[in-house]
Formats: structure tokens, C-alpha cells, sequence
């Protein structure tokens, strides 16, 4: 049995009133939720747990109260509706929650989650949350007045039509959907949206699949680039190195490679935890991998890591991050760089000697089920999709005979 009443606290104030309050009792226990109001005793009737004619604005002032309380019994009865029986405690969770609209502004549930990844470390998940928010800011032409139960599939049909006229492709709009889509959980997850209301089981962010073609070098190519000379570009020398050593690591991205410790490096192994996938690796060290551990032993900065890339041990996640994104970006421009140099004509970036070591492998008749090991894919048929958009020599050669 659950009893909901607006009363006086007995605590004084120090004007002489009193703060009136919702009491909720269940259990022999009673919570109390503090209204706007305060009151002084000759201006409460306690029978009727409201304000009487002494108070100014009486009737207005109850039909608040009123609904004050009608919003407890809505929080009863649907707890009541989802399960047999509940605890003070979750009245109190939900009640909260219904009580203050500012948890249900999409923007500001947007903006928590987001502190909560950066101090989790997690920053670039916070980035990737945060950039959507902007966009759909901008969308809705800087308006912050969005809740949870605004964002149906219609909202995210045109979301998506506004996205694809700005130039977007199916893979950046699905990176903001599913941006969105981690919102509304975790906003199912907190109460603050009802599970039923899920706008993604009608919209499918499935369907936005990024259609560009993995590019991949042969490993004739990756040999050009081992061997371009970079006498009157030395500035050229760290991305060669960073290239070479990811495609001899069966393709370590960038991030690995940059969180790289010389612990993690014994045995003639190296031993890490792919930050994607979450995979641990044991990668036997090559001749190449060997000679350019050798260089950065040589070249240290004195630091944990072995690339000069975090330049402190004791950087924060945030100073991490920002690290990452500078020199990222500057390897992917020297990467340019480096495939003029080596006379390759195909875009070469940090991921592509991730994808040049799958079709190397494949071009030298590695079975799937080695390559699909070697790159730590969970099944066989992550690593026959994979491969299929790489190589496409062995079609062309088919094609030959018809000549």
C-alpha cells in the first residue's frame, strides 16, 4: 500500500514557514519531495493537505499542488503497470526523473553523457557523441528544445534528407545515427524514456553502410614505399616508419601504435590490446619491425612509449586525444607525400596498410582462415566480406582469357 499527501515539514524556516511537501509512504517508510512552496500554519488546512483562504492565491496555488500530486500517482501507476512491486527508492528514481523536464532535453542528457566518457577516458567516443550533437543543433537551426520522445523515425527521415543535402554519404549519416541511437539507450537505460518509444526498430541504421571501396596497395607497391628514397625529405621519415611497422604488425592502427609501450615489447614479440576490438595480440617482430624499434631505442625521448608521437608520460585522456587528432592528421599528409615519392598513383592513408597486409596475404595465397586469424576478425565470414572489396586482380586476370 502506497499513500501520497502534500504536507508541512515540521522543520522551520527562518522566515517562520514551513516547505510543503509531497510525502510518500510505503512500507511503514516515507519519502519527502520538496514543492516551490513554503507556507506558515494558518495558511495550511492539514486535513485536506492544502492551502486555505489565508494563503494569497489559493486556488491557483492548489491546482498546482494537485498536479504536483497527480504526478506521483502517473509515476504508481506505471511502476505498478511494469512489475508486481517496487521500492520506495525506484519511486523516488522515476519521480525524480518525471519531476525534472531538463534530464528529458535531449541536449542536456547529450552534454552529461558526454563529461561521463571524458572522464572515463573515453574520448574519443565523447568526440564522436559530441560532433552529432552539434550537427543536429544545427539542424534544428540552433533550437535546444528537443526531448527524447520528439525523436520518432519521421524526425530522423528528415534528419537524414537534411545530412544527405549538406553532401553526406550513407557512412557519415550512419555514424550520426548511431550516435543518436547510443543516446536513446542509454536514455532508456536511466528511465528517462519509455523502451516503447524506441524510434529504431522502424528506422534502421543498418541499412547505412559506407559503400567506399577499402583501397589496398599490392605488395609490390608496399615494397616501393619500403624502399622510397627520403634523403631531401627527412621530415617524411616518422609516417614511412609508422606505415612499414603497422603493416608488418598485421596492420596495428594508429592509436595502438601511438599507446605502444617498450614493456609491451620482449621475447622477439609484442604484446597488445587492440583499442577497437579489444583483442589481445602476440605479433612475432619482423627484420623491418626490428629495425625500426632499433631506430626509436636509439632516438628516445625517454618516455614509456615507443613512438614519439605522446610526447609525457602523465598526459591526460583529453591531452591524448588531441595529440592523436594533430598528428594523425599529419601522417595521413605525409602519407601523400610518400606515395608521390614512391610514384604510386592510389590514395594511401593510415588504415591502408591495414588492408595492403589482408591483400598481401591474399595475393600470396594465404588461406582466409590464417588471414582472418592474423587480423583478429571473430568469424570467417567478417574476413570473406573484407577481402572480397580488396583485390580484384585475380577477377581481371579471369577476364583475360576472353581476349
Amino acid at each position: 500500500m502506497i499513500n501520497v499527501r502534500t504536507v508541512l515539514r515540521k522543520k522551520q524556516l527562518s522566515d517562520g514557514s514551513y516547505p510543503v511537501c509531497l510525502r510518500v509512504t510505503k512500507d511503514r517508510r516515507s519519502k519527502y519531495f520538496k514543492t516551490i512552496y513554503n507556507a506558515f500554519p494558518k495558511e495550511w488546512d492539514e486535513r485536506t493537505g492544502s492551502f486555505n483562504k489565508n494563503h494569497s492565491n489559493f486556488i491557483q496555488d492548489n491546482r498546482l499542488l494537485l498536479k504536483f500530486r497527480d504526478r506521483a500517482l502517473k509515476v504508481i501507476a506505471d511502476l505498478e503497470m511494469e512489475k508486481d512491486d517496487f521500492s520506495l527508492r525506484e519511486f523516488e528514481h522515476n519521480f525524480r526523473l518525471a519531476f525534472n523536464p531538463v534530464r528529458r532535453n535531449v541536449f542536456d542528457f547529450w552534454d552529461e553523457i558526454v563529461e561521463e566518457l571524458k572522464l572515463a577516458g573515453r574520448m574519443g567516443n565523447a568526440r564522436f557523441h559530441n560532433d552529432t550533437s552539434k550537427s543536429v543543433l544545427r539542424y534544428l537551426k540552433f533550437d535546444k528544445d528537443l526531448s527524447f520522445t520528439d525523436i520518432t523515425p519521421a524526425f530522423l527521415d528528415k534528419y537524414e534528407a537534411y545530412l544527405r543535402s549538406r553532401g553526406g554519404t550513407d557512412g557519415g549519416i550512419g555514424v550520426r545515427m548511431r550516435s543518436i541511437r547510443a543516446l536513446y539507450n542509454h536514455a532508456i537505460r536511466r528511465n528517462i524514456v519509455k523502451e516503447s518509444l524506441y524510434p529504431f526498430r522502424t528506422y534502421k541504421v543498418s541499412r547505412l553502410k559506407g559503400r567506399g571501396a577499402k583501397k589496398a596497395l599490392t605488395f609490390e607497391e608496399v615494397k616501393q614505399i619500403i624502399n622510397v628514397d627520403l634523403s631531401e625529405n627527412p621530415e617524411l621519415l616518422n609516417s614511412k616508419n609508422y606505415f612499414v611497422f603497422s603493416f608488418y604488425t598485421r596492420g596495428m592502427n594508429f592509436a595502438d601504435m601511438m599507446k605502444l609501450k617498450w614493456k609491451d615489447i620482449k621475447g622477439g614479440n609484442i604484446y597488445y590490446t587492440r583499442s577497437k576490438t579489444k583483442g589481445n595480440f602476440t605479433i612475432k617482430i619482423l627484420p623491418p619491425v626490428q629495425q625500426i624499434l632499433d631506430y626509436y631505442r636509439k632516438n628516445s625521448l625517454g618516455t614509456k612509449y615507443g613512438f614519439p608521437i605522446l610526447l609525457h608520460d602523465l598526459l591526460m585522456p583529453n591531452q591524448i586525444e588531441n595529440r592523436k587528432t594533430k598528428v594523425l592528421k599529419n601522417y595521413n599528409k605525409d602519407l601523400k607525400a610518400i606515395a608521390e615519392l614512391a610514384e604510386i598513383e592510389k590514395s594511401v592513408t593510415s588504415y591502408v596498410a591495414r588492408h595492403s597486409f589482408a591483400n598481401c596475404l591474399k595475393q600470396k595465397g594465404v588461406a582466409t582462415d590464417v588471414i582472418s586469424e592474423s587480423l583478429g576478425h571473430q568469424n570467417m565470414a567478417i574476413t570473406q566480406a573484407y577481402l572480397k572489396e580488396l583485390d580484384i586482380s585475380v577477377v581481371d586476370k579471369a577476364i583475360e582469357v576472353l581476349l
